[in-house]
């Protein structure tokens, strides 16, 4: 399966299939991780005194890569559901994620019956719902709509325009014209005429 191209909703996330091994080995890190630390403390505290850091560290060491391959499962697996859909549908939206979410809660519970299956399903899309729901009110917070970006885009042909019409009739020379030809291109800030008018 080749890599193809549909608009990937995260631009600095690997394309597809390349995304899978991507996903499933930093899932494997982040659970071993999170279980080294989880285990370590937990073996500490259980284990009598003076001995606590040498069970720590035993109970760590063979738990962690647990937790770690646990979480290489969930998430390699929820990344071939994403991968998949993205395939099937032509497009790279949160959709794919939510049903991605439900999808593998649903099969990694599939052994439990089909009660499990469908309460983990649905508890794997709910919480890919709501983080795909904050990821989207992020993105949207942050980024320009195409009517703002248009406007940005019209005020700086307006502003090279004027800059180009002072610059022929030799109202701008040296430094000043330098200073306007870099506002007006959106290379410095705007800091008003007084500004250019004193740069010379």
């Amino acid at each position: 399966m080749g890599r193809w191209d549909t608009g990937d909703r995260d631009a600095g996330r690997e394309p597809c299939p390349d995304r899978i091994v991507e996903d499933l080995g930093g899932a494997f890190g982040m659970g071993a991780i999170g279980g080294f630390i989880w285990h370590f403390v937990k073996g500490a505290r259980n284990s009598p005194q003076g001995d606590r850091l040498a069970g720590g560290m035993y109970s760590a060491r063979n738990r962690a890569p647990i937790l770690g391959g646990n979480f290489a499962v969930w998430g390699g697996t929820f990344s071939s559901f994403d991968c998949s859909l993205q395939y099937i549908r032509r497009r790279d939206d949160h959709w794919n994620a939510i049903a991605s979410g439900f999808l593998t809660g649903g099969v990694l519970a599939a052994r439990g019956g089909w009660k499990a299956a469908s309460r983990n399903a649905v508890i794997g899309g709910v919480l890919l719902g709501i983080i795909e729901g904050v990821a989207a009110l992020l993105m949207k917070s942050t980024s320009k709509t195409p009517r703002e970006m248009a406007l940005e885009q019209m005020e700086q042909e307006k502003q090279m325009k004027d800059y180009q019409q002072r610059t022929d009739s030799g109202e701008v020379t040296g430094v000043q014209s330098w200073v306007q030809y870099a506002q007006a291109s959106g290379l410095a800030p705007s800091f008003g005429s007084n500004t250019v008018a004193g740069a010379e």
